[in-house]
């Protein structure tokens, strides 16, 4: 019997229409320099950047800082990001931005569903070794499409085309356990992810556990809120 194929629409939708301009032309605002701040030295103080950060991003504060074509050749010669992010691949949840960071600050590896397979976690790796950057952050979203394929495909007991089973079957074993818990399905499961995500980068990179447990770098679990663009910590 052949079981029912999940569309692209469950894994890519998204929440709101989209509106193209035809014949308009786009101004690109001039980027000035900001001051240079100073790495943070700890964890704590590189969490609390990230969130001031998203505060004026929420408040339509922010600063747009080290975007300037200054920055961008400063820059050249190396990086020192801060803070590492895994994040989900969807279009509205672009670090830099909901952060207002720029340039340089963020070593951005983002995937559908936030997965720390293999490769995400040598690049991860990478960063910490050869940045040493004091933070990770496992940033899950508000009705993440990649969860909601992954639900469907468990209900229905359907696959989703191509290669997009691949990430169906890496948040099955996160996702079904959460099926049954009150609340909504997908939010559930969403802070589950960042969770397993989490736990994933902490139990299967010696290089990460150690750094960990010598108060140089913490490994945390956000979310973020496609409505109002809010960061929140998952504890």
């Amino acid at each position: 019997m052949t079981r029912p194929i999940l569309s692209r629409r469950s894994l890519l939708a998204t929440g709101g229409a989209v509106v193209v301009a035809v014949g308009a032309t786009a101004v690109a605002p001039t980027a000035v320099a900001a001051p240079a701040e100073p790495t943070p030295p700890t964890p704590a103080q590189a969490l609390r950047r990230l969130l001031q950060g998203n505060h004026r991003f929420v408040t339509g504060h922010s600063r747009h800082p080290h975007q300037s074509l200054d920055d961008l050749h400063d820059l050249a010669a190396g990086q020192h990001p801060f803070a590492v992010t895994v994040g989900c691949a969807d279009s509205r949840v672009a670090p830099e931005l909901l952060f207002d960071q720029g340039l340089g600050d963020l070593f951005d590896n983002r995937v559908a569903g936030n997965i720390v397979d293999d490769l995400l976690l040598g690049s991860v790796e990478f960063a910490v070794e050869e940045f040493g950057s004091p933070l990770i952050v496992v940033l899950g979203h508000e009705r993440c499409g990649a969860i909601t394929a992954t639900i469907e495909a468990i209900r229905s007991g359907g696959t989703a085309p191509g290669h997009i089973g691949t990430i169906v079957d890496s948040l099955r074993p996160v996702v079904e356990p959460v099926l049954d818990q009150p609340g909504d399905a997908v939010e559930n499961a969403v802070r589950a992810n960042v969770r397993a995500q989490v736990r994933s980068l902490l139990h299967r990179s010696p290089i990460i556990a150690e750094k960990v447990h010598e108060g140089a770098l913490a490994v945390v679990g956000a979310r973020y809120d496609l409505d109002n663009g809010r960061v929140s910590l998952v504890s």
